[in-house]
């Protein structure tokens, strides 16, 4: 199946870019809502699935025996832009397991934030594991394992016992296998497995409501999704897609960007998971399809609708600010 074309990027009058993708949108007895494209063909969900990774660290207790607050919670669950809060909040995790950076095992790399590059830089420092967008995840890792009293070296490897772990979680709540001819490495060098976007969907439809999983997952995952929610700077950063787009709609939208084009999320009111992926693994298309398909539940709702639209259809700009073109939803995501 060739997928249709959701979103293009224009350059003066013309369509200078066109993205193909596909989109699912399930409740969590797998009933789809949304059905566009080839949505069984298997994808690595990269970092969108973070909060389904963190929920070790609710189930297992470290969170609490390490009394943990949202802003940490939200950071397990985050792609950081490496901003001082980010670093801070992780290396605290790490402080309160015992641990310093040199437990992540996640490798380095500058911060996502220009101005945190050039302070980083302007101070002569370099970057660490601590500055990788991961290291919240990581962190959060690193905690479960020491509280649980598993030997935390070797932890992103797939036969280590944590990501055994992690992988009966991710098959519980997306009810598709992970298995060892479905596994690649993720960029913080974690086992990632391909599974089709009906898949996802309705995994995070699950969290949202708990059919399916227990009603101790439930509840983590209830706390989990408020987490991030409530502290959605923690999520990603200034300026950031998933940071602005749940800011949008406090407490009421959760949403989560993967590389290479993958973006997933919930809208726990309705009980409802959202799964994309723009196949040329574009990110920018993917951020205006995931705001397009929010926009059209609040359409009801003037002012938010107005807002997710502004998200959707943005202007691109040159390095001298001027306005070059932009990126829009089109097709059936037209708004």
């Amino acid at each position: 199946m060739t997928n249709p074309v959701l979103a293009e990027t224009t350059r003066g009058n013309f369509v200078e870019n066109c993205h193909r993708g596909a989109v699912a949108i399930s409740d969590s007895g797998g009933v789809l809502r949304t059905e566009i494209g080839d949505i069984d063909r298997p994808v690595f969900p990269r970092s969108t699935i973070k909060a389904m990774q963190a929920l070790p660290l609710i189930e297992s207790g470290a969170a609490d025996a390490l009394a943990l607050e949202d802003k940490h919670l939200a950071l397990a669950c985050a792609s950081h832009s490496g901003e001082k809060a980010h670093v801070s909040a992780a290396l605290e995790m790490l402080q309160r397991a015992g641990l310093d950076e040199a437990a992540l095992d996640c490798g380095g790399h500058w911060p996502l934030a220009w101005p945190a590059v050039i302070e980083l830089a302007a101070t002569g420092g370099s970057p660490g594991p601590r500055h990788n967008n991961c290291s919240g995840k990581h962190a959060g890792f690193l905690c479960t394992c020491c509280h649980l009293g598993i030997r935390h070296l070797g932890y992103v490897n797939p036969e280590h016992e944590f990501q055994q772990t992690m992988r009966e979680v991710l098959e519980n709540l997306t009810g598709s296998p992970h298995a060892i001819d479905q596994c690649g490495r993720d960029g913080c060098s974690i086992p990632t497995y391909a599974i089709p976007l009906r898949s996802l969907a309705r995994g995070f439809a699950r969290m949202t409501d708990g059919q399916g999983i227990s009603a101790r997952r439930q509840k983590a995952s209830a706390r989990l999704l408020s987490a991030c929610m409530a502290e959605p700077f923690f999520v990603a950063g200034t300026d950031r897609a998933c940071s602005n787009l749940m800011r949008a709609a406090p407490g009421r939208i959760f949403v989560k960007i993967g590389a290479d084009g993958v973006y997933c999320g919930a809208i726990p009111e309705l009980g409802l998971g959202i799964a994309l992926k723009i196949d040329d693994g574009t990110e920018r298309a993917a951020i205006a399809v995931m705001a397009a398909v929010l926009a059209r539940f609040f359409a009801e709702e003037a002012p938010l609708y107005s807002a997710l639209k502004a998200f959707a259809q943005t202007g691109i700009k040159n390095r001298n600010g001027i306005v070059t073109g932009e990126v829009r939803p089109v097709g059936p995501l037209a708004v």
